[in-house]
């Protein structure tokens, strides 16, 4: 939001706008303009948000667990035409993030023969992961 226009709206509620925008030289219809666009959000907004509401639900049903790659990934399976910045964008700004490896565990032969969101099939997946150490401890 533009100083300006913030003043102005300060300056609307005590019904003084006019003179406010004549002494700053900022055209009524760019006031009113920007009045609209608080009240009813542009095309690429509202679109955001309905894209962020997929993507909580993705990342819900992957029990928290999906980063962006995977949710950008299952949002492509749905046939929907987002790009991978945009996905991570949003996820950002809803403050949501996948799970990622503890630091000091590395993965070691990993097995994956199918992945559910990029096969769109269920299969299963396996991986050796060790901690690199003192103590090497095999999950």
């Amino acid at each position: 939001m533009s100083p300006y226009l913030a003043g102005v709206k300060a300056a609307h509620a005590a019904g003084d706008r006019e003179c406010v925008l004549r002494e700053l030289s900022i055209a009524s219809s760019t006031y009113y303009r920007w009045r609209r666009a608080e009240k009813e959000p542009c095309e690429h907004k509202r679109r955001d948000a309905e894209l962020t509401e997929r993507i909580k639900k993705i990342h819900a049903d992957s029990g928290g667990i999906y980063g962006s790659p995977l949710v950008h990934a299952a949002l492509k399976r749905e046939e929907a035409h987002v790009g991978r910045k945009r996905v991570e964008r949003l996820m950002r700004e809803a403050g949501i993030a996948g799970v990622c490896q503890a630091p000091g565990f590395v993965e070691s032969g990993l097995l994956n023969l199918f992945h559910p969101v990029l096969t769109g099939e269920m299969g299963w997946s396996a991986a050796v992961v060790t901690r690199q150490g003192p103590s090497s401890l095999a999950w």
